[in-house]
């Protein structure tokens, strides 16, 4: 099973092969905020976040978006000269706000030149119904995902991160997603305190079995500034290695059914803010060796995949 030059189904060959071009990610700062951070749920956020709310590569929310999505442009022009966008909303959470400031928004994102579709990231209990039907309607008209933030499916683990969401809310999301035929992105986290191995594979099975289109695999990295941060200071926890971590990743793409878009293998941080893992600075070198243990093991995505 290979997809295009990998053993896995690739973001960047699921995009060319269904618009026939390069797709570059606009990622923009819509101005949102988040109930975790509002009061509604809490005030510090969920304990990995930051102050740009996991968006510290997202243009300025000083700009206005067709402001912010032409400074995405020229700076992604030095890697991609050619391409078609999805404008993607990926600060805080970016359905946390009135129908009529979405609209206007989404809309607004849209209807810039070369922009064939959106994206959303946001929270499982942030899709009121009035939210919903206005995905529904711009799903009928343009490519569109939503991201939610899952990270695991263990309750301990999410209380100690803050989430502020069940599971059962997560599942909820995805089935009314899916009766609307919208496309679901979902975020993990490998690495995070006190999982283990076969705690992690776990939320990978179960998220292998919920209907989401797409996934995205990040590893936990300790930022300054964070509250994981201070407790990491105060009571240091296992980080992965690279090893380790390779592993995780070329395990859980065994066991993601063929069909499932893989979007990420691993995450990003500011190098000037990065505590911990410093060998993650590398994400060519470990995309790398990913690809070598899938050939190594002469495997791909898929072959130990399990329908519940």
């Amino acid at each position: 099973m290979i997809w295009g030059e990998k053993r896995y189904r690739s973001f960047d060959y699921e995009m060319k092969r269904i618009f026939n071009s390069k797709i570059i990610k606009l990622s923009l700062d819509g101005g949102f905020t988040c109930p975790n951070r509002d009061g509604t749920l809490g005030n510090k956020g969920c304990i990995f976040c930051g102050e740009e709310g996991s968006g510290e590569f997202a243009a300025s929310r000083n700009l206005d978006i067709p402001k912010q999505m032409e400074s995405q442009k020229e700076l992604l022009s030095k890697k991609w000269r050619d391409g078609k966008y999805i404008a993607y909303y990926q600060n805080f959470t970016n359905t946390y706000s009135t129908y009529e400031d979405l609209r206007q928004k989404y809309y607004l994102a849209l209807s810039q030149e070369d922009v064939v579709g959106l994206a959303i990231a946001t929270r499982p209990d942030c899709l009121s119904e009035d939210v919903l039907d206005l995905l529904e309607e711009i799903n009928k008209k343009t490519f569109l995902w939503l991201e939610l933030g899952l990270q695991t499916i263990h309750e301990r683990t999410a209380n100690f991160i803050r989430r502020g969401c069940t599971l059962e809310c997560y599942d909820e999301a995805v089935k009314q997603l899916n009766k609307r035929n919208i496309k679901v992105v979902t975020h993990l986290i490998f690495g995070l305190p006190n999982e283990t191995r076969e705690d992690i594979l776990s939320s990978v099975k179960y998220v292998a079995n919920t209907n989401t289109w797409g996934v995205k695999l990040h590893l936990l990295y300790i930022q300054k500034g964070i509250d994981l941060h201070e407790h990491y200071k105060k009571s240091p926890f296992h980080i992965l290695s690279q090893e380790e971590y390779i592993s995780l990743v070329v395990d859980s793409i065994e066991l993601l059914p063929p069909d499932m878009v893989i979007h990420r293998l691993t995450g990003d941080c500011k190098r000037a803010l990065l505590v911990e893992p410093l060998w993650s600075l590398d994400k060519l070198r470990v995309l790398s060796e990913i690809d070598m243990e899938l050939k190594r093991r002469n495997s791909y995505q898929g072959i130990k995949y399990q329908k519940y």
